[in-house]
């Protein structure tokens, strides 16, 4: 049988996205739907070929923000010259459907400068809108059909808009109403906005923002936001925005960054040259404790977030230069590390048991789990330039954003 190696027609193209659509969920936030790493409803080849099938490839601008897949549609957030875009593409091409611009002057603080000054914060898509959180703290809200701001807030009442190294946290929605983290160091809020006005509908004004973005979940059978700050770990009742629990949390130069994880019954964190360690909260009436059940230095976290496998977590430390690592998440032992020196920071995703990670240097791995151990599958070279952004997976399809420019890319045999 011979084997096509060349470009997949568009026509071709827009037919199996749109025969898959029904089966892979859409990317359309921070680390997928379930702001977790996990790619729902992705079928693994049989056999991970040698290399992916790239379908195209444009300039896009600077930037650390993920793209989004919804449908057949791709939204990038970035920024060129002083201004910051939002764009919808046309997924089968990479052709622009519509582009937003404003001007988002912006200095970056002299000790984040090689990093850029691109918008670092994932946007989310929900019931027809897409909202941006930019570097400066710039909050929009779009139709993600047409481009037509809705509505947009700067949040100039804090003495600054974004803490020390730019905005990076990535807003969600929950029950109709959008949460972010606003202004900057030493003074922010967390805010839940109304999504179709832009009003504010509660503040918790207890600590400025970290890098970290929260997840939603149901502890105690009480749904909560959890987070990082920048100087503790915290929940939030989405309803209201009081303050359930919260433990003191620092990193040098206030770096907290790591998205909570859940293991069980147990929330995981971690934060550079701290130990990442878990805690179990519970609640008595109207109060909340925390015990925290294990910590280790074995393994360490600056801006990677892991994932969670059955009760297994899986990532990369910062130790040895980039460690690729296996937890038992209720213990917090150490089961699995590699030699390390894969670069400065790893997006980890999950593919239905199989791990995905992409690196800095533009490497896409495969590894495969074997009860607490990893074996590299595959490796591939998806761009020459550095890769923090981490990928949106649908179906086949990874769209891998670099320093400047966005490309979709193909795996065989996957579904």
């Amino acid at each position: 049988m011979t084997r096509f190696t060349g470009r997949i027609p568009a026509l071709a193209l827009g037919l199996l996205i749109y025969a898959t659509s029904a089966f892979a969920a859409d990317w359309n936030q921070w680390r997928g739907p379930g702001r977790d790493g996990r790619v729902v409803g992705f079928q693994p080849p049989a056999r991970w070929s040698s290399a992916l099938e790239r379908q195209w490839k444009i300039t896009v601008g600077e930037g650390h923000s993920s793209p989004l897949i919804v449908g057949g549609s791709a939204y990038i957030f970035s920024r060129q010259g002083e201004n910051e875009i939002v764009r919808r593409l046309d997924l089968a091409n990479g052709r622009e459907l519509w582009k937003v611009s404003y001007p988002a002057p912006y200095e970056m603080n002299p000790a984040a400068r090689g990093h850029g000054k691109g918008p670092k914060s994932t946007p989310v898509y929900h019931n027809g809108r897409l909202f941006t959180l930019g570097i400066s703290g710039i909050l929009s809200c779009i139709d993600a059909q047409n481009g037509n701001v809705i509505w947009r807030q700067h949040f100039r009442q804090f003495e600054h808009t974004s803490p020390l190294y730019g905005t990076a946290m990535s807003p969600m929605i929950e029950n109709g109403l959008l949460i972010a983290h606003i202004g900057g160091h030493d003074g922010g809020a967390i805010v839940a906005l109304n999504i179709n006005t832009g009003a504010k509908q509660w503040e918790w004004n207890g600590d400025g923002p970290g890098y970290a973005s929260p997840i939603i979940a149901s502890i105690g059978g009480v749904r909560q936001i959890i987070t990082q700050s920048q100087r503790m770990c915290l929940s939030l009742d989405p309803k209201t925005g009081r303050l359930l629990w919260s433990v003191p949390f620092t990193t040098p130069y206030d770096q907290n960054i790591i998205t909570p994880v859940l293991v069980e019954n147990l929330i995981v964190f971690g934060g550079v040259q701290q130990p990442t360690f878990a805690l179990k909260v519970e609640r008595s009436g109207d109060r909340w404790t925390t015990r925290k059940v294990w910590e280790t230095r074995e393994v360490t976290l600056y801006m990677s977030s892991p994932i969670v496998q059955e009760n297994y977590l899986i990532g990369m430390s910062d130790r040895r230069r980039g460690q690729m690592f296996v937890l038992d998440g209720r213990t917090g032992k150490t089961l699995w590390t590699n030699e390390g020196r894969m670069g400065d920071n790893a997006a980890i995703l999950d593919l239905a048991g199989a791990i995905l990670s992409l690196t800095t240097d533009g490497t896409l791995r495969v590894w495969n789990r074997q009860g607490g151990a990893l074996t590299e599958a595959a490796k591939y070279s998806v761009a020459d330039s550095p890769t923090w952004a981490s990928p949106a997976v649908q179906g086949s399809r990874i769209l891998i954003k670099d320093e400047n420019t966005l490309a979709l890319w193909v795996i065989p045999g996957a579904r």
